[in-house]
């Protein structure tokens, strides 16, 4: 099965409809999938709900797709950096389901195992536990959350090879891999690719058996809060 794909928009060709549920990957400003978003933004597919740590900031990543008008819905765990996300949702225009960082992630991994649900304490006594069955488990109390079955899953990575394995940089595959794995299909997009059995079994952070389609580009390094100091005279 051919996963090679000439450009983002040519990845995307059939798989976008408007009011789907897309999972990125990201964190902060690191392994988000830019040249996907672009291409989404691109084909002017609207009212979308996003499963993503994050909204990027005003002008990169999903941000670029809020100014545009084109999400409905977030399902974050961090909404700061992002002028634009804010205004949305303090003005009633975006709808924002917020869930803990590592219950995000497990939701992720959840659908991705095929699991429906799973209980955990986060959360409990919190607007998070709002409306969502709870369990008592040997005198503590546990809140049920579902696992995320996304139509798609877009993520970036710093290699693959041909076959579709995946190895993340750094805090690049803190929320990627979860990502892919809950997609119906899993589009990636990577800085290199090599041919099969270039790369180490043992280096691999996501099996080829979740990435449907690959493709290559030249990507952004950005730094999202430099800290300097002044040179000593």
């Amino acid at each position: 099965m051919q996963k090679i794909f000439p450009s983002a928009a040519a990845a995307l060709d059939g798989v976008l409809n408007d009011g789907m549920l897309i999972a990125a990957g990201g964190f902060g400003l690191c392994g988000i999938p830019e040249l996907l978003l672009q291409a989404i933004k691109d084909a002017g597919t609207k009212d979308l709900t996003f499963a993503s740590n994050n909204a990027g900031v005003d002008d990169f990543g999903i941000g670029i797709l809020l100014q545009t008008r084109q999400v409905r819905k977030m399902i974050s765990s961090y909404v700061g950096e992002n002028a634009e996300f804010m205004r949305q949702y303090l003005s009633g225009e975006l709808e924002l389901e917020f869930t803990p960082q590592g219950t995000l992630a497990e939701r992720m991994r959840a659908g991705g195992a095929g699991i429906p649900g799973f209980y955990t304490k986060t959360g409990v006594g919190t607007q998070v536990a709002e409306g969502k069955e709870h369990k008592e488990f040997d005198g503590e109390t546990y809140i049920l959350e579902r696992g995320l079955f996304a139509d798609l899953s877009i993520v970036k990575a710093w290699k693959a090879d041909t076959t579709g394995n995946l190895i993340f940089r750094k805090t690049a595959r803190n929320f990627n891999p979860p990502a892919a794995m809950c997609g119906k299909i899993c589009i990636a997009e990577v800085e290199e690719i090599v041919e099969p059995g270039t790369l180490d079994p043992d280096h691999i952070h996501l099996p080829g058996i979740y990435v449907h389609r690959l493709i290559k580009g030249e990507h952004e390094k950005r730094i999202e809060n430099r800290t300097t100091r002044s040179k000593e005279a």
